[in-house]
Parts: C-alpha cells; structure tokens; sequence
C-alpha cells in the first residue's frame, strides 16, 4: 500500500501558498506515493480543487488530511491544534526554526514525529535543489524591487523625452545573498543604477555579474562565516560602515536591506538619522522586517512614511507571489522525497509501494532532521567541509647503489636536450631527401603544435568554462594554419597550394568560425541565464 502525503491548507494568518502544486503531485504519485489535498487548499494560490483532482490527487476535508496521512508537508510550523491532529509516530516536513520554538519541538517530540524542517536543509552544493530558504529568498529580492517600484513615484530607467529627462534611479542595496542578488538583477534589468555592499569579499564579482557596482567599506575585514551567511563584524568595521552606509543613504533613492543571520536578530544598520538625509520620496524596502528589521524605524508587517521617506516593513513577500513560490518549495520538497523514499516493490500497474528511508549516514537528511521518531536530533553536527588533499612531499633523489656506479636518473633539463637534439637529427634526415613543398607544409604542422601546446594550456578560462577556453584557442590555432595554406604566395616562386589544399583549409576555416562563434553564443547564453536568475 502506498505512503500518503497530505497537504493541509496553511492556517497562518496572511499565509497565501501552499505546499505542493498539481505538477508536483504527478511526479510524488509517479514515485509511488498518493496524495491528499485538503480542499481548498490551494484557493489563495489560484489553484483550484479541479487541478489537484486533475493531477491524481485526492481532494479530503481538514480532519481527513491529517488522519489519512503518513507524511505532512506543510510550510509554515504546525500551531497547537495542528500538532494535536498530527498523527502518532507520523512523518512532518515544514518550516520548524527549531531554535525559535523550543515548545513546538517538545510538542512535536511527545508525538514520537518524525520531523524534517527545511529551514535546517544544509547549506552545501548537493543539497541545494532542496534549499527551500534561497527559492523563497530569491522571490523575496524580487519582490522587494517590485515594492520599491510601485512606491516610488519616478520610472526606474532613465529616459530622453520631448517634455525633458527623467533621471534613472539609484538603488543600495545591502547584503548580497540570494534575495540581494535577485534584487540587484531585477533592478539593473528595470534600468536603475544599482550599487550592493555586502562583507564578504568573494560577492564582489557576484554582484558586477548581476549588473551592479561593489561598495566597498574602507576597512579591512572579511566577514565570510559559515553556512554561506554572513558573521557579525567588528565595532571598528561597523563604524566604517555606517559612514559608508550614510554616504548612501545622502545619494540613492532606493535602499533595500538584506543583512539577517538566521536564529539572531536583525542588524541595525539604517539609523534614524539616514533616513532623515534621504530625498523626499525616497524608498526604503526592509527584507529583515520579521526579524526586527535592518532600519530603526521599521514597523514590522507595515509600511509606513518617515521624513518623506517610504518604510517597507512586509514579512510576508513571498506571498504575494504565491503561485510561483509554492511551485518552488513544491519542487523543493519533491527533491527531498527523493532521497527519503526507498521503493521496497512494484505493483502490477507499475506503480511503487514507497517508504520512508531516513539514512542518518547521509549528512543532508542527517541535517535537515530534527526530530527522528521522537528523539531530537537538533541541533546536527557541523557539515564534512571536503579539505583539500595533502601535498605529497617530493621524493628525494634516490641515491647512488653501493659498487654501481653513480645514478642513471636522467634530469628533466637533459632530457629536454636530448629530446630536441632527437627531433632535429630526424628532421635533418627528412629534409635531405623530401621535395620542397613538402617541407614547406611539415613546417607549418611543426610550428602549429609547438605553439598550440605553449598556447592552449596556459589559456585563462575568464568568462569561459575551462572547455570552451581550450576549443576556442584551439580552433584558433586551426584558423591561423589554414589561413596561411589558402593566402596567396608572398614572393615570386613561392609555390600556391594545390586546389585539394585550398578546398580543405577553406572548410577547416569555415567550421572552426563555427565552433568559436558558436562557444562565445553558448557562453553568452549561460551568463545571461545566471543574470535572470
């Protein structure tokens, strides 16, 4: 018999999404589990009953979701009569913020739950498919930017017209993690002059590839911590940066702030003060007004107007794009199941009898559980940091044997000597005995390697991928030598190749024109794909 997956309707106040979608629940139901959909539940999604039934699913009044179901996924944490529905020993993935709500997690323990919160998905590379907090950070970055537009009372874009010039706007935005990127993106696409800080120093590049300009605090510290976040700086740093902070905040018409630390609260890092400095009109959008927010003067779940300035203070961006989000965390979830299902048989319909497989071994289901069968697991070990392999020491010159004379090891410096000494003694003999034009073309292949095997490998991939650096100068190379068999004799005597040559370096130079321009195309398309993002 299949596992069920309920999915509830979200009972928290504003909450708009949902947790799977009908696409979603075809690929669950194709993995062997069956579904169970509260009705209604997706209603503030614009996703009608209909569509689930449409997708396989079943379509259960509130009570039934819960008692039918062996696995919950929900997004926003349980609250205390849901926890009471929750089925003993059930399965239950949602946000938890375990640190938060040590209650709930007793609450939760005392129902012998297991419990997965995707807030706790581990920040590593393998895991980030299901890293349910940057899909909904990267909608929130958006949508701040969408705020801001509709708050502010000017195009974004600069603009040439027969009634005058409109200026673009300049927008600072702070912190530049996943949702200040999407807001760097979306602002410098709507045409804005976008400038980011963020403490980290590798962001720099990250945010000029999104179409921003770094700035930079005048102050040497790296503020790199762990899990891919940002750690609290010093007082001398944060001194630093509020003047830089203040410059800004004199210059720009739109800040957007980013800076949160999960389980810590919300840096302060507009003052009262900024905020007066700023035009009137100006637009402040606080992506950390759940926290407590980033600006003195949020008001958290509010917008409100200071000194002419505009306060965003909403806690619910995501929502107000809810279809979108809840594909994303669907698809989120749908990758965990994944790695939790273990499929045991295969009916004769061809559908599998699914399990729950919760291999504790594997450090992204290790940390991504909080509770397991009743027991918290909370908080998990520290993530295998893969350290780079040791050095090997340089063997040591073996020495001489004992009535054997000195060591045949020949030097690599001899080597070469002896090698090139090799390579002329057999072109010497070549040359005494082959026709000219010959020689003339064995030249040129001499020459095209040796200056291929100095070129190619010394190529700096840049914006390239290693790959495609290493065909393009390759093909470059090509072109060079068949240039040179097609071009016409430079002096009188000089042989023109025969008619095959000519045909044959033409096409040579026809397809690696292809090849290179089609690399700089693919190329161009990939960094355009992160630039959307």
């Amino acid at each position: 018999m299949s596992l069920v997956i309920g999915v509830p309707r979200e009972t928290f106040p504003g909450e708009t999404r949902v947790a799977t979608v009908p696409e979603v629940v075809q690929k669950l139901i194709k993995q062997g589990y069956a579904i169970a959909v509260e009705s209604g539940a997706g209603n503030l999604s614009n996703i009608s009953d209909d569509e689930y039934r449409a997708a396989g699913a079943e379509i259960v009044s509130a009570a039934d979701v819960w008692a039918k179901s062996d696995i919950i996924f929900k997004l926003r944490g349980p609250n205390e009569q849901e926890v009471g529905l929750l089925k003993e020993g059930g399965t239950l993935v949602s946000y938890i913020w375990p640190a938060q709500n040590p209650e709930l997690m007793e609450k939760l323990a005392a129902k012998k739950a297991t419990v997965l919160a995707m807030d706790s998905v581990p920040r590593i590379s393998r895991a980030q498919k299901m890293d349910a907090l940057s899909s909904q950070a990267n909608i929130a970055g958006y949508r701040a930017v969408i705020e801001a537009a509709n708050a502010f009372g000017r195009f974004f874009t600069g603009q040439i017209t027969a009634a005058g010039k409109v200026p673009p706007a300049k927008v600072f935005v702070i912190g530049a993690g996943v949702a200040g990127l999407a807001a760097i993106g979306t602002a410098a696409n709507l045409g804005a002059i976008v400038r980011a800080n963020d403490t980290r120093k590798e962001v720099a590049d990250q945010i000029i590839s999104m179409g921003g300009e770094f700035v930079a605090v005048d102050y040497e510290e790296d503020g790199a911590g762990t899990g891919g976040y940002a750690k609290v700086m010093s007082e001398g740093f944060q001194k630093a940066q509020r003047e830089t902070f203040a410059q800004q905040a004199k210059e720009v018409d739109i800040i957007i702030t980013t800076a949160l630390i999960p389980g810590k609260p919300a840096p302060k890092l507009i003052t009262a003060e900024m905020v007066q400095s700023m035009k009137p009109g100006s637009v402040i959008v606080d992506l950390a007004a759940e926290q407590g927010g980033n600006c003195e003067l949020t008001v958290p779940g509010e917008v409100t107007t200071v000194h002419g300035v505009t306060i965003i203070g909403y806690k619910d961006l995501p929502t107000r794009l809810a279809k979108t989000a809840s594909t994303l965390y669907a698809t989120n979830l749908f990758r965990l199941s994944e790695d939790l299902i273990k499929t045991n048989s295969v009916d004769p319909a061809g559908e599998g009898a699914a399990a729950i497989h919760m291999n504790m071994e594997d450090e992204v289901i290790r940390g991504t559980t909080v509770i397991d069968q009743g027991n918290v697991t909370w908080p998990p070990p520290a993530p295998k940091l893969s350290a780079a392999p040791a050095q090997p020491k340089p063997a040591a010159a073996p020495a001489p044997a004992h009535g054997h004379g000195p060591s045949t090891t020949v030097s690599s410096p001899t080597r070469v000597v002896v090698m090139f000494a090799f390579a002329a003694l057999l072109f010497g003999l070549i040359g005494f005995g082959a026709p000219t034009a010959f020689l003339g073309h064995l030249t040129v292949f001499v020459l095209g390697c040796f200056i291929g095997y100095m070129v190619v490998w010394n190529v700096t991939p840049a914006l390239h991928t290693p790959l495609m650096s290493v065909t393009n100068a390759i093909s470059s190379i090509i072109v060079i030598g068949a240039l040179v068999q097609v071009a016409p004799p430079l002096a009188e005597g000089v042989t023109r190749p025969e008619m095959l040559i000519k045909v044959m370096a033409a096409l040579g130079i026809v397809l690696t024109a292809i090849n290179m321009f089609g690399g700089f195309a693919v190329t161009r398309r990939m960094l355009d794909m992160f630039r959307k993002n």
